[in-house]
């Protein structure tokens, strides 16, 4: 707490950001900026996650260039389409063929063509010719020839809507799908139409169905259509009043043979004037098997492209027009498959721009919407996507806010690395796993302000207290405890305080005699390599080097900076270090040079840290009894032949070690007794030996320490066939041949009184 008001301000200021998106997030109308780049993100996941395989389900065939130069300029004659029709529905046997193409206009060009056929034929047919001529002057069934290969078949036909202040309208619509009392009376679930361009009778009449073929780009700025509407409502009187299907709904429902079509709203209204309930989704057939098809406000469905459109884009097979009308393919190439009859041209202007390609074909388009009705593989803006996206906002905004604030700048830019990727990761794992097109501009633009805004803060202002701090600290704490102040600069001072640490003291022994052997120089630098070895690894487990005393080093653990396991850190730099001190005389031993031990004492305790000293010179150091008793405790491990010796409040503060108790003792200043330890290594490292040492070992100094000594002298001998050189062991045999010498003594408590230092 004390962190988050020394840094308030920052914290503030870092805070503007999210408090300037927010309004964004929670206002009507938003910013175009951000929701433009939300289009962009959007349009970058959706091709990033195209599956681009092909789907056999659907086929497209293609009135493509190469047919136009074949058959003739569009429209072509309706002989040409009854001829396509019965060749994909009789000898191919597609399951449904649905025509991405309006048939408007009565067409008299196929009885001219079928008459011209008759008549330059191999085996012409006066009265087929007869016929024909009398069909052309008395009968206006131009199209009955189309008409009568799609009837009976499962057939869906397109058309479009018009709007204008002017209803007009041409051909005939098939049924609605929904009345208008479907939804409720007030608002528009749907684009909006009073006019219609739809088919002539008898074709219309013969198709099974028939759906509109229109874009709706909605409120995009940039042209690309990332949605289809699924229905739509007419409003005219050229026809029944309702809401009407998208050709890639009908041809949906005639393959998959779901009926019915129900909209689903939400419990709650959007708050608008009106209070309406908002559109969720189109429940397609009935039972447990009926598909809900998520939209939005205009009925629209988000479009899953499969790839990246056209006939070299891999997602459906496209075969040319003329293939079919040629009779190329082979007798059921196409059975059961669900074909799609549509352009490609670029003349006949049915190429829209999308987020995969700036030329896709307008009949994928319609292949899309189905292939992902078939897939269940839809896309979906949940209800509570502006709820999800304050969430967001709010909590990458505070997390940001304290986070840049307190922490170092390596650390704050790992931070924002993670909390940006957190929330694009969880962005993009709902778009993949659950279909969920969520907002991330809005959260993406707040962290990168946040960051930068933050960053500028303490470079111009921070910065210049931390130097300060820096350079005050520096001359009391290693450098290396410095960067980690910095980190967090409010919560360091130099004023004195009591707090429980860890304190060492280690020294060499044989320094008297080792510095009779060496000349000054070799005496200073075999110093300062034995004095480089143990702070790199006092340094290594956060411990402050408080001072060096000639041939000892002096360290404390858990200030200046808290460290909760100092007591651990602190063993284990000691084990380390004793170590380290071997390895090194192991090295002077084979090059001739003389060889050094240390003795090492740890106690745990309170004891009095902070800047003390004089006028003249001051440090940060630590003071107290439990820093005399570490002291004491240092000199003696020469005594019972080990290298660190620590009191028992470190043996309970650093559970994670195996501990040997050495004795009860009674230190030079000190009345009260002390048990004392030697760490044995790790306790989750100990072989069943080594645990069947320790517990002979303990039996042995309860014994000797109740005055039954020839209990001790039993498990002692057990121990000495172990190892007869142990210097501890051969010290209480020493002793307990002592105290079989005296009488049991009832005032004796065990302990070891100690004199000297």
């Amino acid at each position: 707490m004390a962190a988050l008001l020394k840094h308030w301000r920052r914290i503030l200021i870092t805070l503007v950001p999210m408090a300037l998106v927010l309004v964004h997030a929670v206002s009507q109308p938003r910013r175009p900026f951000i929701d433009s780049l939300d289009s962009y993100i959007y349009d970058w996941r959706l091709r990033a996650t195209m599956p681009q395989t092909l789907d056999p389900r659907i086929v497209i065939v293609d009135i493509d260039d190469a047919s136009i130069q074949a058959i003739g300029q569009w429209p072509w004659g309706r002989h040409q389409l009854a001829r396509l029709a019965n060749e994909l529905m009789g000898r191919q046997k597609a399951a449904v063929v649905g025509f991405d193409v309006v048939f408007a206009e009565v067409d008299k060009s196929s009885g001219l063509a079928n008459l011209r056929e008759l008549s330059r034929g191999p085996l012409r047919d006066d009265a087929a010719l007869a016929r024909e001529i009398g069909r052309l002057e008395f009968s206006l069934d131009y199209d009955g020839s189309f008409a009568r290969a799609i009837q009976g078949h499962r057939v869906a036909l397109g058309y479009y809507f018009t709007q204008g202040a002017t209803p007009l309208s041409k051909g005939v619509l098939p049924p609605p799908v929904l009345p208008l009392t479907a939804f409720p009376a007030h608002g528009a679930y749907a684009p909006e139409w009073n006019g219609f361009g739809g088919n002539i009778a008898v074709l219309a009449q013969a198709a099974t169905t028939a759906g509109f073929i229109n874009a709706d780009l909605g409120s995009t700025s940039d042209g690309l259509l990332r949605a289809a509407p699924l229905i739509a409502r007419y409003e005219g009187g050229a026809a029944a009043a309702g809401y009407y299907e998208s050709l890639g709904l009908a041809i949906f429902r005639l393959a998959s043979g779901m009926s019915g079509v129900t909209p689903t709203f939400a419990s709650f209204p959007l708050g608008t004037e009106d209070d309406r309930l908002p559109l969720q989704a189109l429940l397609l057939g009935d039972g447990h098997n009926a598909l809900r098809a998520p939209v939005d406000q205009r009925a629209r469905m988000l479009i899953p492209y499969r790839g990246p459109g056209g006939a070299l884009g891999g997602s459906f097979r496209y075969v040319p027009a003329t293939a079919v009308l040629a009779g190329a393919l082979p007798p059921g190439d196409l059975q059961g498959k669900i074909v799609l009859v549509g352009t490609t041209a670029p003349g006949l202007q049915d190429l829209r721009a999308t987020p995969t390609n700036a030329t896709f074909p307008g009949v994928e388009v319609h292949a899309n919407v189905v292939s992902a009705l078939l897939d269940r593989r839809l896309l979906a803006v949940p209800d509570y996507a502006r709820g999800y996206e304050v969430a967001v906002l709010v909590i990458a905004g505070v997390v940001l806010a304290i986070g840049l604030s307190l922490l170092r700048m390596w650390r704050a830019v790992l931070l924002f690395a993670s909390t940006l990727a957190a929330v694009v990761g969880l962005n993009a794992w709902l778009f993949v796993s659950a279909g969920l097109v969520l907002p991330i501009a809005s959260a993406m633009l707040m962290m990168a302000m946040a960051f930068a805004v933050n960053m500028g803060w303490g470079y111009f202002v921070e910065e210049r207290g931390r130097r300060g701090l820096a350079n005050l600290f520096g001359t009391y704490v290693p450098p290396e405890l410095v960067e980690k102040m910095l980190e967090r600069p409010g919560q360091y001072s130099m004023r004195a305080e009591s707090k429980e640490l860890t304190v060492m003291f280690c020294d060499m022994r044989g320094f008297t005699h080792l510095s009779e052997q060496l000349s000054p120089q070799e005496l200073q630098e075999f110093l300062n390599t034995v004095f480089n070895r143990l702070t790199q690894v006092i340094n290594r487990y956060g411990g402050t080097v408080d001072k060096y005393m000639g041939d000892c080093v002096m360290a404390f653990w858990g200030a200046p900076v808290d460290a909760p396991n100092h007591a651990a850190l602190a063993v284990q730099a000691a084990i380390d270090m004793a170590a380290s001190i071997r390895e090194l005389s192991q090295q002077n031993r084979q090059a001739g040079r003389p060889e050094v031990s240390v003795g090492i004492g740890i106690n745990t305790g309170v004891m009095s840290v902070g800047d003390m000293g004089s006028a003249v010179r001051r440090s940060y150091t630590v003071v107290g009894d439990a820093v005399n008793l570490a002291s004491r405790l240092e000199g003696l491990g020469s005594t019972y032949g080990e290298t660190v010796v620590a009191s028992e409040a470190t043996m309970q503060a650093a559970p994670l070690f195996a501990w040997q108790e050495l004795d009860r003792v009674r230190v030079k200043g000190r009345h009260q007794a002390v048990t004392i330890y030697s760490p044995a290594g790790r306790a989750a490292g100990m072989t069943e030996d080594e645990e069947n040492h320790l517990r002979l070992w303990t039996r042995m100094l309860g014994a000797y320490q109740t005055q039954q000594p020839d209990e001790a002298q039993t498990a002692l001998d057990l121990l000495l066939a172990r190892d007869a050189k142990k210097v501890l062991y051969r010290l209480y045999a020493e002793r307990l041949a002592s105290m079989k010498l005296r009488p049991f003594d009832p005032e004796w408590d065990g302990a070891t009184r100690f004199d000297s230092k």
